[in-house]
């Protein structure tokens, strides 16, 4: 999957053979097609595994109050957790342009909507869950799940299309601002 981040991040997706993956690796396409039936089969595997790197790694405490969940994982999503080898930021380059690629691809699209539903659903969770605990006052949690996530991907989509670096720090800032703190009971 490593081998296949490089050769994506030399190639883009569209100029992508399996010939290129197959020499991050020092090994034949053959010997890749052996385990994928082809680059489509390859990059819905690769798409899964850049979820799952990013679904395993929000770490809370188990015992943290609402705000602070919900404050985790909108981090992971903004900043990302840090890897060895490229960056947050390198990752979601790449994870972007397959993105793109899902308006062309069904199967794509769909990996990206369960990954989308996921992470609102992360969100939309840890509403509920200060709803229930009296921390938050009673919003409809669905649409602020539905809200937060889309703040966040056009906070990715700036940075990363439109070069906008400040962009992830900004999304942090207006949903602390207008989300987090209309969130907060008063009484």
């Amino acid at each position: 999957m490593e081998a296949t981040f490089r050769a994506l991040r030399k190639h883009g997706y569209k100029d992508l053979r399996m010939r290129d993956i197959g020499e991050e690796m020092d090994l034949t396409r053959q010997v890749i097609h052996y385990h994928f039936d082809g680059k489509y089969d390859l990059m819905s595997s690769f798409l899964e595994h850049i979820i799952d790197q990013y679904e395993g790694s929000v770490v809370v405490e188990s015992d943290a109050d609402p705000r602070t969940e919900l404050r985790a994982r909108i981090d992971q999503c903004l900043f990302g957790p840090e890897f060895e080898e490229f960056s947050h930021w390198d990752r979601m380059k790449v994870y972007h342009e397959l993105y793109t690629q899902a308006q062309n691809d069904e199967q794509h699209r769909e990996v990206f909507n369960e990954y989308y539903d996921h992470v609102r659903g992360s969100i939309v969770e840890v509403v509920e869950e200060g709803i229930e605990e009296g921390v938050f006052r009673d919003v409809d949690a669905e649409r602020t799940g539905q809200l937060v996530t889309d703040v966040i991907h056009a906070a990715r989509g700036r940075r990363i299309s439109l070069g906008h670096e400040d962009a992830p720090e900004e999304a942090r800032e207006a949903i602390d601002e207008f989300v987090l703190e209309s969130l907060e009971r008063t009484e």
